[in-house]
This record gives structure tokens, sequence and C-alpha cells, in this order.
């Protein structure tokens, strides 16, 4: 149903957005280097594996090998989901662009409707918006590419790396205009100086009465906590 809500599998996120991400949405995940991106996104599909829900990992970073690693740190072993093909890892080839945008606009749709995933990370859209030659091309594809993914039912994560100038908005300034919900990632050195503390916010998540204050998450050894009672210092 429309209206059914996807666990995050961050409690306290899940808290924030009022038991979780509406269904069928594409969702913004923004942040700096460090502050958890991939490790938010891989816990969204693995909350999502162990419901029995299929998944595709896009990443335009990392290959197979680095992203179970990355998985195994947290005591999540993808392999078992890997081999009976519950889920995909995909890794596209920025080196070659056209290729990558083709595969994207052809391959993709067709392929979460056959494998029925009901979950997709792409990590990150920030280096896609790169392939594209120019800003109208870089709104229209990523337009394209979310009406293609919610038109396939599933709920979606794209990542995407903050602007050095504003760390409140997207690199290329599009992805938070075209997704359906935008979560903000930042840290900041605590009043003494002594520590960085991690802060998490809603900017918005369409079909949602969720919470509009700031609240502060670790990363910890399973995944990422965040403190929905607790405000932050």
């Amino acid at each position: 149903m429309a209206d059914d809500k996807i666990n995050t599998g961050i409690d306290g996120l899940d808290e924030m957005l009022g038991c979780g991400i509406p269904a069928s949405q594409i969702i913004a995940l923004l942040g700096s280097c460090g502050t958890g991106k991939t490790t938010i996104s891989l816990q969204f599909i693995w909350t999502g594996l162990q419901k029995g829900e299929k998944g595709i990992f896009i990443s335009l970073e990392e290959d197979e090998s680095d992203i179970t690693k990355n998985a195994m740190t947290y005591g999540w072993d993808l392999r078992p989901f890997l081999d009976d093909k519950t889920l995909t890892l995909v890794k596209l080839e920025p080196s070659d662009a056209k290729s990558t945008i083709s595969r994207i606009h052809s391959e993709l749709p067709a392929y979460i409707k056959t494998t029925g995933a009901k979950r997709v990370v792409f990590d990150s859209v920030s280096l896609l918006s790169m392939l594209f030659d120019n800003e109208s091309e870089r709104r229209s594809g990523l337009f394209d590419l979310c009406k293609q993914i919610k038109n396939s039912g599933a709920t979606a994560i794209f990542t995407a790396e903050v602007s050095s100038d504003n760390p409140n908005i997207s690199r290329d300034g599009l992805v938070e205009y075209v997704a359906d919900g935008v979560i903000l990632l930042r840290y900041n050195e605590t009043s003494d100086g002594s520590d960085i503390q991690l802060s998490v916010r809603i900017v918005k998540m369409r079909r949602a009465h969720h919470s509009r204050r700031i609240k502060p998450y670790s990363i910890t050894n399973r995944g990422i906590e965040v403190m929905a009672k607790a405000e932050v210092f």
C-alpha cells in the first residue's frame, strides 16, 4: 500500500520519520565524507534482507569485495544473500560515462522489476551527476532515474556529497529537488573543541509527519545509532 512504511533498521531514525520511510519514495541522503552515508545505506539494505526483501546496491566508488568487507565490519554478512540472488551488488564505471548512463536507463528499471527488488541504493548520485555534460542533462537524467525507480515500486536511497561552500545542500544542488525526502548528516566540533559530534536532520519527507529536530547519532560496531530522545549540544 502507498501508506506503508519501510524501516531503515535504525530505530532512532525510524522514530524521527514516524515509523520509517514512506514506501516507493526516493530519499536523498546528504553528507560530507565520514558522516556514514554508505553505512546507513548498507543498514537499510541489510534490514530489508532480514525481512526477506530483495535489494540492489549500486556503487560508482567501490566494488563488490569492498562493499562486502565494509558490511562485515558491522556483522552484516552479505555473501549468502549474494549467492541466492536476494541481493545484487552493481559496480558502475565512471570512466566510461556513456556506457554507464546507457546501462542505468536501459537496464535498471527492467532489472528491478525482474528481481522484485524492494530496496535500492545508489552510492553515490554525486558521481553519477558528474557524468552528464551540462546542468540540463543532469537535471533530466536524475529526474528520469527517480521516475523509473518510483514506477518500479522500489524504495531507494541516493547518497550525495554536500557542497564545500554550503554543507546544507548537495554538491550539484539537484538531487534534493527531485527526491521525495532529504536527510542531512553533519559533523560539528563540541563546544569545548575536544570531540566531533554527528547530527542528523530530516529536511523534508513527503507523505510523512516527521521530526524537524536535529538529533545526535554515532557510528558503532553495530552500525548507525540515532539518539532520538537526546538533543545536540
